[in-house]
């Protein structure tokens, strides 16, 4: 079968190019792996995150944002320093530019709405011209990713019913098919039908195979992280130390990297394969989907972190700071593990879980479950269901027991109480001091002087160890594999690039598979709500460049 164009991935990315390759009139195929139930892929699970500047999101809080300070952070925090940085650092000028302009607005007219109060993500390592976001970005999309999703769904379900656009689900592509150097075409397999819920671990057994006959191909299959042996494999020892040994999944099974080889096979080239974002916040999900499922924490600022052995973690090692300054540093500890230590004030006001399903308030994108759910007595369902039924999760209203059950679960009593109680008292004499020098508790007051921050995501700062506070709890954080900054090296038109530099006549690669753009425009730190985003914007430049 012939077609203009075949897209290799239902998600995000994919949906955007085969969306918009529909209004261009070209006839488009979709291959997916997965059923028909996945489509959307790991968007589906996101909180729905997007970065963008200078909104009116933004100005009803008085933030005020511009391109400038923006492009700033973005290029402290990417630290491009390689000769292949050159289409990565394209790619981050143009979704900046993207971001201050016409992005809001295009995705406003297909009906996206946003939460009012901005998410102040990744607020960086200290320095003015280094990491960070220097303001509020993180816009959370009404519907969370279903929301995200849902007009680049409709508007392919739209070309599908008038003959434009096909699905083909439960083809996995094994081979780009070639002829004189350009892309003609992909075959594979087809897998034997699934009646596994989305995200749960499907069948591989292989009942036939296919072959589809196209000019153009978009790579839109994702990236590593559900495949922990390519994570070890290009793990950046030399930057972040060894791998963990234990680690938890922020994606599911089938994000296994598999296509970015198929597309290598074909002439692509792929570049800073060792770049990726792992959190260092996960927790193993009670109730699992996929295999070794981890949910990551959104923390506000106010938990004490502690390595395994119960010692503070240094600045910026701070909860919602720098990523990885805080992998890096946990890496030398010796363990796979550190803590959150902290109270039932802050969990109420703090805590928030990653992911659609854990947010089934914004995920409804009705304002009356969104009140109940943040402004009402207690954490969210969700967190309380965590508290409850979660391994992680120690609760004990004195800190000698608390430190026990930390101890318990580790089976190894690395912690010493009163090492851990002179600490937590340390910091507990810095709270009601307005000239505080403890860097955490400046950081609260910072955040609070942030409308939004002070509304809902911090609490006001208050001892530890006061028992009308209580009781304390105590986090075990595991790492989180999530995502890959790396991948298939693309021009601004998202076609995929060989090793001489040259297009790959043909093909063309999009979202996490290419590095969200350029193979890799994050370079080495992402500013949040920019995984998203980077699928929107190359999906978009692939789908009115290809066919």
């Amino acid at each position: 079968m012939q077609y203009d164009a075949i897209v290799v991935g239902g998600g995000l990315a994919g949906l955007v190019a085969a969306a918009e390759l529909g209004d261009r009139g070209k006839k488009t195929l979709i291959v997916d792996q997965e059923a028909e139930n996945n489509l959307g892929g790991q968007a589906f699970w996101s909180l729905g995150g997007l970065f963008m500047i200078d909104t009116p999101e933004q100005r009803r809080l008085r933030v005020r944002d511009n391109l400038a300070l923006a492009r700033a952070d973005w290029m402290g925090s990417a630290g491009f320093d390689r000769p292949e940085d050159a289409s990565p650092r394209e790619w981050a000028e143009a979704y900046l530019d993207f971001a201050a302009g016409e992005m809001r607005g295009w995705l406003h007219d297909m009906g996206m709405r946003w939460f009012p109060v901005v998410g102040w993500a990744e607020r960086g390592g200290g320095f003015a011209d280094g990491h960070g976001n220097s303001v509020p970005r993180f816009h959370i999309t009404w519907g969370t990713g279903p929301g995200v999703l849902e007009p680049f769904i409709r508007r392919v379900r739209e070309h599908e019913r008038a003959g434009l656009i096909s699905l083909a689900f439960r083809h996995r592509v094994t081979a780009i098919e070639t002829k004189n150097g350009a892309v003609c075409g992909v075959s594979g397999d087809i897998l034997a039908g699934s009646d596994a819920e989305r995200g749960q671990k499907s069948s591989r057994e292989v009942t036939g195979g296919f072959t589809f006959e196209a000019q153009s191909l978009i790579v839109a299959s994702g990236g590593i992280g559900g495949n922990l042996d390519l994570v070890r494999a290009n793990w950046p020892r030399n930057r972040l130390g060894a791998p963990p040994e234990t680690m938890v999944c922020g994606v599911p099974h089938h994000v296994d990297g598999a296509m970015i080889d198929v597309a290598r096979t074909a002439g692509a080239a792929t570049i800073n394969e060792d770049r990726m974002w792992h959190y260092t916040e996960g927790l193993r999900n009670w109730n699992p989907i996929w295999p070794n499922h981890g949910i990551r924490i959104l923390p506000g600022p106010s938990s004490m972190w502690f390595d395994a052995h119960g010692n503070r973690l240094p600045t910026p090692c701070l909860p919602g700071f720098d990523t990885l300054s805080t992998l890096k540093h946990l890496r030398t500890t010796g363990h796979d593990h550190s803590w959150f230590v902290l109270t039932q004030k802050i969990i109420e006001k703090e805590f928030a879980l990653s992911g659609s399903e854990q947010n089934p308030d914004l995920t409804s994108g009705r304002w009356g479950a969104v009140l109940k759910q943040r402004l009402g007595k207690g954490a969210t369902d969700a967190v309380e269901a965590f508290k409850k039924h979660g391994e992680d999760f120690i609760v004990r209203n004195t800190l000698d027991d608390l430190v026990s059950g930390m101890n318990d679960l580790v089976g190894d009593p690395l912690i010493d109480t009163d090492d851990l109680r002179a600490q937590i008292e340390a910091r507990d004499l810095q709270i009601e001091n307005p000239f505080a020098k403890d860097a955490q508790v400046i950081a609260i007051n910072g955040a609070r002087a942030y409308l939004g921050d002070k509304l809902v995501r911090t609490a006001k700062p208050h001892r530890l160890l006061d028992p009308r506070n209580g009781p304390l709890i105590a986090v075990r954080l595991h790492t989180l594999t999530r995502k890959t900054l790396g991948g298939i090296h693309t021009n601004l038109a998202s076609q995929a690039l060989g090793p001489d530099g040259s297009p790959v006549p043909g093909l063309f690669a999009v979202g996490e598979a290419a590095g969200f753009g350029g193979g890799g425009y994050h370079g080495y730190n992402a500013l949040e709500g920019t995984f998203l985003g980077g699928c929107i914007f190359s999906g978009r430049a692939a789908g009115r460049a290809a066919g």
